[in-house]
C-alpha cells in the first residue's frame, strides 16, 4: 500500500501535465492572476478534496448500482461542451458569469474575503469534479478493482496521494499565471473565445479517447501496475525485495533463482529456501473451526503445502482435484493445505462468489482471502497456480509454478512427512483431473483495454464502440463485431458479437453480467455448435450466464483448428479467454 501511495502521488503530478490539464488550466492561470496570495493554496486544498471524493465515491456508487464504467466521463464531455460553447458566445459567457460571481461571493462571505483562501476552496470543490472524471482513469483503475470491498484508509491514501500530486502541480501553475495572464488582460475577449474553443476541442478529443492513448503513451506500464498489481513495477527484482521485506516474515521469491544446499529424499530432491513467510494482510478464512485465521507458526509441526490460486484461472481449476485428492489422503498423516486466493478481476474478491467457488470445486481444506495480495508480495509470487511446500519446522523446501509434476508433487509430500516422523505408508492418493493439450497454438487473452491482444479491430479503448469485423480472420486473432462496452478489464455487449479462430480442443472464457441471467448462442464455423462439440457449460448451443465465473465453450476430441463466434445478450461481461 505505501508504494500505491508513492506512485499515486506520482502518477498524479504526471496526470497534470497531460492534456486533462486543459479543461482546468485556464482557471488554474487566472486564479493565480487574480485575488489573494492564499487563494492558490485554498484551491488546491478544495481540488484535492473533491478530486478524492469524486473518485473514490463516485465510483462506488456507479459500481454499487451497476452504472455504466465509464459514466463521469461521459458526464465531463457534456461539461465541457456546455461550457467551452458559452465562452464562445460572449452575451452568455456573462450570463453565466454573472451567476457564478453571485455563488463565489456566497463562498467568500462564508469565509471572510471574496479573494481569499476559503473561495480559492470553493472554486478548488468545483474543479476537482470537473477534473476528476477526465485525469482519473488510472486511478479509477485502482477503485474499481477494489469496489467490491469496505472502504478503508488505505484507499483513500491512495486517492489522496494522487489528488495532492494533481493539485500540487497546477499550483506551480497558478503561481506563474500572474505573468501569464497580465500581458493578456487587453485581449481578455479573444482569450475568452480561444479557451472556450480549446475546451470543445478537448471534449471531441476525449469522445474519440485521444486523451486517453496519449496517457497510455506517456505512462508505459504504470496503468497496466495499478490495474493489476502482479504485473508492470512490481515484476522488477527489486520491487519484489522491497515489498518481501516490508511484509511480516520476509519473501522468498529471490532465493528461488539461487543454489541452495539440496538433499535427496523419496525419490526427490528438497531445497532450503529458508523460513516460509507468515500469512499477511489477509481477509475471510473458510473450512476452518469458526472462519478463525491459521498461522505458520500455528502449523508448526505439520507440513504445509501453500497454494495460490483464483477461482476464474482454468489452470488453477484443473490443479484443485489433485490438491484434494491429497487433501483427503495426507491429512491425517500431518499434511495442511491452505489456498491463498488472490484474485485477478474484482469480482473475485466478493466473499459470496469465492465461498460458491469453494463449494462448487468441492474443496475441503483450509482456503483465504488474499484481496489485498500482501501474502502473495510476502511470498515474490508472480504466477497462478503456485505452491510452495514447507516443512515441520516452517521452512520451504520445494517451490512449483503451473500445471503438471503432480507425481513429483506427491513425493515431495511424502518426503516431507516422512522427515517429521509422520510415515504414511505405501498407499498413494490415485489423486487423477484434466491435464493442458498438447500442442495448443491459441495464447489466453484479456478483453478490456488495459490487456487485450491479437484484435483485428483497432486500439481498444474504454468507450461504447461500433466494431466492424473482418471478413475473414488470421489464425489466433479476434475481432469484436457490433456494439460493445470496452472498459480497462472487460468488454459487455450492447447488441454485438465476437469471432475467433483458435486452435486448440477446449476454449473457456470468464463471463459474468450486469444484473440478472443472460444468454451467449455459440457457433463453430458459422454453425450452432453440436452437441460433441460443446463445452460443459454450453446446453443446446447456448451457454445461460447466471455468476461471475470461468465457462467451458468448446470442447474437442483433438487440438483442431476453427472459428468459434459468441452471440451475447445484452449486458453479458466477458473478461478472458484461456485455451487447453
Amino acid at each position: 500500500m505505501a508504494l500505491l501511495v508513492v506512485f499515486g502521488f506520482v502518477a498524479g503530478a504526471a496526470t497534470a501535465l497531460s492534456p486533462c490539464v486543459l479543461p482546468v488550466l485556464p482557471v488554474a492561470l487566472s486564479a493565480g492572476a487574480t485575488g489573494g496570495r492564499r487563494r492558490p493554496l485554498g484551491i488546491v486544498a478544495g481540488l484535492t478534496l473533491s478530486f478524492t471524493f469524486a473518485t473514490v465515491v463516485l465510483v462506488y456508487v456507479i459500481a454499487a448500482f451497476g452504472l455504466p464504467d465509464d459514466l463521469l466521463r461521459n458526464l465531463a464531455i457534456g461539461v465541457l461542451v456546455a461550457f467551452g460553447l458559452a465562452l464562445m458566445t460572449p452575451p452568455l459567457a456573462a450570463r453565466v458569469e454573472a451567476r457564478l460571481s453571485g455563488l463565489a461571493g456566497r463562498a467568500g462571505i462564508a469565509g471572510g474575503r471574496g479573494d481569499g483562501f476559503w473561495s480559492g476552496v470553493a472554486l478548488g470543490l468545483s474543479l476537482g469534479l470537473l477534473y476528476a472524471p477526465c485525469a482519473g482513469p488510472i486511478l479509477a483503475g485502482v477503485i474499481t478493482v477494489s469496489a467490491s470491498q469496505s472502504f478503508d484508509a488505505g484507499r483513500l491514501a491512495v486517492a489522496l496521494s494522487y489528488g495532492l500530486g494533481s493539485a500540487l502541480a497546477l499550483y506551480v501553475l497558478m503561481l506563474g499565471g500572474r505573468r501569464v495572464l497580465t500581458p493578456l488582460a487587453r485581449r481578455g475577449a479573444g482569450l475568452q473565445v480561444a479557451t472556450g474553443a480549446v475546451m470543445v476541442l478537448v471534449a471531441l478529443a476525449m469522445l474519440g479517447n485521444y486523451d486517453l492513448r496519449f496517457q497510455n503513451a506517456i505512462a508505459g506500464d504504470l496503468p497496466a501496475f495499478l490495474v493489476d498489481p502482479s504485473k508492470g513495477l512490481e515484476d522488477s527484482a527489486s520491487a519484489r525485495a522491497a515489498l518481501a521485506d516490508l511484509r511480516e516474515g520476509g519473501g522468498i521469491g529471490s532465493e528461488l533463482g539461487k543454489a541452495h544446499p539440496t538433499v535427496r529424499r523419496g525419490g526427490v530432491e528438497l531445497g532450503d529456501y529458508g523460513p516460509a513467510p507468515e500469512f499477511v494482510g489477509t481477509g475471510r478464512w473458510f473450512n476452518t473451526p469458526g472462519e478463525k485465521p491459521l498461522t505458520l507458526r500455528g502449523l508448526r509441526g505439520r507440513v504445509v503445502l501453500v497454494d495460490f490460486w483464483t477461482y476464474s484461472c482454468i489452470n488453477c481449476i484443473r490443479t484443485l482435484p489433485y490438491l484434494e485428492a491429497w487433501d483427503r489422503r495426507y491429512r491425517k498423516d500431518g499434511l495442511t493445505i491452505v489456498g491463498v486466493h488472490s484474485p485477478e478481476f474484482p469480482f473475485e474478491r466478493d466473499p459470496g462468489n469465492v465461498e460458491e467457488a469453494i463449494a462448487r470445486e468441492g474443496i475441503r481444506y483450509p482456503v483465504v482471502q488474499d484481496n489485498e495480495l500482501g501474502t502473495w508480495s510476502a511470498y515474490g509470487n508472480q504466477y497462478w497456480p503456485a505452491e510452495y511446500f514447507v516443512d515441520a519446522r516452517g521452512h520451504v523446501r520445494y517451490v512449483h509454478f503451473g500445471e503438471g509434476e503432480y507425481g513429483e508433487k506427491e513425493k515431495v509430500i511424502r518426503a516431507l512427512l516422512a522427515d517429521a516422523g509422520r510415515p504414511v505408508g505405501r498407499a498413494e492418493s490415485g489423486a487423477k483431473g484434466i491435464r493442458p493439450s498438447a500442442a495448443v497454438e491459441t495464447p489466453e487473452t484479456y478483453l478490456g483495454a488495459a490487456r487485450a491482444e491479437r484484435f483485428t479491430n483497432p486500439a481498444l479503448s474504454p468507450g461504447l464502440h461500433d466494431f466492424s469485423a473482418p471478413g475473414r480472420l488470421p489464425p489466433n486473432e479476434f475481432a469484436f463485431h457490433g456494439r460493445w462496452r470496452i472498459s480497462l478489464q472487460s468488454a459487455t455487449a450492447a447488441g454485438g458479437s465476437l469471432r475467433l479462430r483458435f486452435g486448440a480442443r477446449r476454449v473457456y472464457l470468464v463471463l459474468g453480467t450486469v444484473a440478472g441471467a443472460r444468454e451467449v448462442r455459440v457457433f463453430l464455423d458459422g454453425r450452432p455448435i453440436a452437441a460433441g462439440q460443446a463445452g460443459a457449460d454450453v446446453r443446446g448451443g447456448t451457454v445461460t450466464v447466471r455468476s461471475q465465473r470461468l465457462y467451458e465453450l468448446v470442447n474437442l476430441p483433438r487440438v483442431e483448428r476453427h472459428v468459434l463466434e459468441l452471440r451475447p445478450e445484452a449486458g453479458v461481461q466477458a473478461y478472458a479467454f484461456t485455451f487447453g
